[in-house]
């Protein structure tokens, strides 16, 4: 492939999957990476500032939660809002073709502690981007972790299970029926 073409991020984050895979996190190098993606390395760090990110995605998950987040219904409740951005993760970025890569993905993630931490941080990220876009549609403080940490825990319910790439259900559909459980569970005195 020609180092020009645009697809740059997808395809560093391709190689190091690979790489990974085949010869563990810790004994891939950057240079590695770069060199399978057919580019160089000072394009591996225009895009991402270490190995351990190139399988974070950069920051689009989050960016794709604030926009769904501000782009609910006026009507929306907080939990509402966070569905929707849920369902717009699935339609826009957990799709089928993304599947198997991801759970590829975690099977790595799994594997390697420093991984785990960097996923766990990630995912501190996202709530507070969550709750960031619920302040900003007037939702107060306190509601909006709330509903922002219940839409993280749906999150990770809904992921584990689309992941498995005998399930044949899209993840949006997965989230909503967790958030579902995570709000009867509420309910249960």
């Amino acid at each position: 492939m020609a180092r020009w073409q645009p697809d740059a991020p997808e395809r560093l984050a391709a190689a190091a999957l690979d790489l990974f895979e085949e010869h563990g996190y810790e004994n891939t190098t950057v240079i590695e990476i770069a060199e399978r993606a057919g580019l160089t390395k000072s394009t591996f760090f225009r895009y991402f500032k270490d190995k351990r990110e190139v399988l974070f995605g950069g920051g689009t998950v989050a960016g794709l939660l604030v926009e769904a987040v501000a782009a609910a219904p006026p009507s929306a409740g907080p939990l509402d809002a966070v569905a929707e951005a849920l369902d717009a993760l699935g339609r826009t970025f957990f799709t089928a073709e993304r599947r198997e890569f991801s759970s590829r993905r975690q099977a790595v993630l799994n594997a390697h502690t420093e991984l785990r931490e960097r996923e766990a941080l990630k995912r501190i990220d996202l709530t507070a981007a969550m709750i960031e876009a619920l302040n900003r549609r007037g939702v107060p403080s306190l509601t909006a972790r709330v509903a922002a940490q219940l839409g993280t825990l749906a999150w990770q319910i809904a992921y584990d299970q689309w992941i498995d790439t005998d399930n044949s259900e899209g993840f949006g559909p997965l989230a909503r029926q967790a958030l579902a459980e995570v709000r009867a569970a509420g309910a249960v005195r």
